[in-house]
C-alpha cells in the first residue's frame, strides 16, 4: 500500500505536467486558429467561440485516435465481426505499437541516468542493434528453428547495442572522455556504418529469416510481441536498480565517485556496465522492431528519437515504471495527433510544442508546484 501511495505521489508532478502543456497547446491553437481569430475585430464571440470548437473537436479527435472510439469498440464486440473489430481496436493497437521502442529507449536511458551519465547516442545504438539483428538473422536463417532463430538475432541486436553502448563507457572510465563527446559522435559513425554495410546486406528481412510473431490474430494489426517483451524489461530494470547489489552500485556512482569509493565500489567499472546495459536495451528495442510487422512502414521511430527518449526518461522521473507510461502518453499523442490533423488541419508540430512544455514543466518542478499552488515536497515545507 505504501509502495503504491510513494509511486502515486511522484507521479503526481510528470501528471500536472503534461496537463499543464497540454493546456498550454489549447492557448496555442486558439491563438493561431487565424480562420476565427480574424473575425474578432468584428465579432468577437463568434471568433473565440469558434477556435474553442475547432480547439475541443481536435482534442478528441486526438483521443479516439489514440485509443479508439469507446462507442465503437463495444459496437464492434457486440456484432462480432471482424472487419469491425479490426477498425475499432487499430488505434490502440498502433500507439502500443508507436510506444514499444521508445520504451526500450527509455529504460536504456534510465540506466545511464542512474548511474550520472548524459547517453546521447540511442540513435546510434538504434541503428546498430538493428543491424546486428538483421546480420544475425540472415546467418541463421534456415539453419536453426525459427523460435531460435529469432532469439540468436534479437540476440545479435542486443550484442551490437551494448557494444555501442561499451565504447563511450570504456573511453570514459579509461580516459575521462566525456560521454555526451563521444555517443554524439559515434552517432555519426552508426550512421555511415548503417548505410556501408545495409549495401551489402538485405536489411529489410525477407519472409524467410525470423519474425516476431504478431500479439492479435487479425489482419491490418501490426503490434506485436515486442510490447510484452518491452513490459517485462522494465519490471527486470526496475529489479536490477533497486532489488540488486549491481543496481546500487550504478545508483551509488551516479550519486557520487567519490561516495562509491569509499564504499568499495568501482567508478569506473560501473560506468562501464551502465553504459553497456543502456546500449543493449537500445538495441533490444530495435532488434524487436526491425523484425517486427512494422518494419518498413510508416508509422516507426524516426531519426532524433534519442532526443524525444531523452525526454520521456526525464519525463518519467528516471524511473522503468515512469518511462513506461511517458512512452505510451508519446504514442498516444503521436498517433492521435495524425488523426487531430486529419478531423481539424491543426499542424503536426503541436505535438512537438506539447512535449516541449511538458519536459519544461517536469524540470522546474517547483514552476509546476507554483502553477497548482502545491506546497513543497520535504519536512517542514522545506
Amino acid at each position: 500500500m505504501h509502495h503504491i501511495r510513494d509511486e502515486l505521489r511522484r507521479a503526481r508532478l510528470p501528471a500536472l505536467a503534461l496537463l499543464t502543456a497540454l493546456l498550454l497547446g489549447a492557448v496555442i491553437i486558439v491563438l493561431t486558429d487565424f480562420k476565427h481569430m480574424g473575425q474578432v475585430g468584428s465579432d468577437p464571440l463568434a471568433a473565440i467561440g469558434g477556435a474553442l470548437a475547432d480547439l475541443f473537436k481536435g482534442y478528441a479527435a486526438m483521443f479516439t485516435g489514440a485509443i479508439g472510439d469507446p462507442g465503437r469498440v463495444a459496437t464492434a464486440f457486440r456484432s462480432g465481426t471482424t472487419h469491425d473489430i479490426v477498425l475499432a481496436v487499430r488505434p490502440i493497437s498502433e500507439t502500443l505499437l508507436n510506444a514499444t521502442p521508445f520504451i526500450f529507449a527509455g529504460l536504456g536511458l534510465t540506466v545511464s541516468f542512474r548511474a550520472g551519465l548524459f547517453n546521447l547516442g540511442v540513435d546510434g545504438q538504434f541503428l546498430m542493434g538493428g543491424l546486428g539483428a538483421s546480420i544475425a538473422a540472415t546467418l541463421v536463417a534456415g539453419h536453426l528453428p525459427p523460435p531460435l532463430a529469432l532469439v540468436a538475432a534479437v540476440a545479435g541486436g542486443i550484442v551490437a547495442g551494448g557494444a555501442y553502448g561499451f565504447v563511450p563507457g570504456l573511453l570514459k572510465a579509461r580516459t575521462g572522455a566525456h560521454e555526451v563527446i563521444t555517443t554524439l559522435m559515434l552517432n555519426g559513425i552508426a550512421g555511415n556504418l548503417a548505410f556501408l554495410i545495409g549495401g551489402m546486406i538485405a536489411i529489410s528481412p525477407p519472409t524467410s529469416l525470423p519474425a516476431v510473431p504478431r500479439l492479435l490474430g487479425l489482419p491490418t494489426i501490426r503490434l506485436d510481441y515486442g510490447f510484452v517483451i518491452a513490459l517485462a524489461m522494465a519490471a527486470v530494470v526496475s529489479w536490477l536498480l533497486f532489488r540488486t547489489t549491481l543496481g546500487f552500485e550504478i545508483r551509488t556512482a551516479g550519486f557520487s565517485g567519490t561516495a562509491a569509493r569509499v564504499a568499495g565500489i568501482r567508478p569506473g567499472r560501473t560506468v562501464v556496465l551502465a553504459m553497456a546495459l543502456s546500449g543493449g536495451l537500445v538495441g533490444m528495442g530495435s532488434a524487436l522492431f526491425v523484425l517486427g510487422p512494422a518494419w518498413g512502414s510508416p508509422g516507426g521511430p524516426e531519426g532524433g528519437m534519442g532526443y524525444t527518449a531523452i525526454a520521456l526518461a526525464l519525463l518519467g522521473g528516471r524511473r522503468p515504471s515512469g518511462a513506461v507510461v511517458a512512452a505510451l502518453l508519446y504514442g498516444a499523442l503521436s498517433t492521435g495527433s495524425l488523426n487531430m490533423v486529419v478531423a481539424t488541419g491543426i499542424p503536426l508540430a503541436l505535438l512537438s510544442v506539447i512535449v516541449a512544455f511538458a519536459i519544461i514543466l517536469v524540470a522546474a518542478p517547483n514552476l509546476t508546484r507554483s502553477i497548482w499552488r502545491l506546497r513543497p515536497s520535504g519536512p517542514a515545507g522545506v
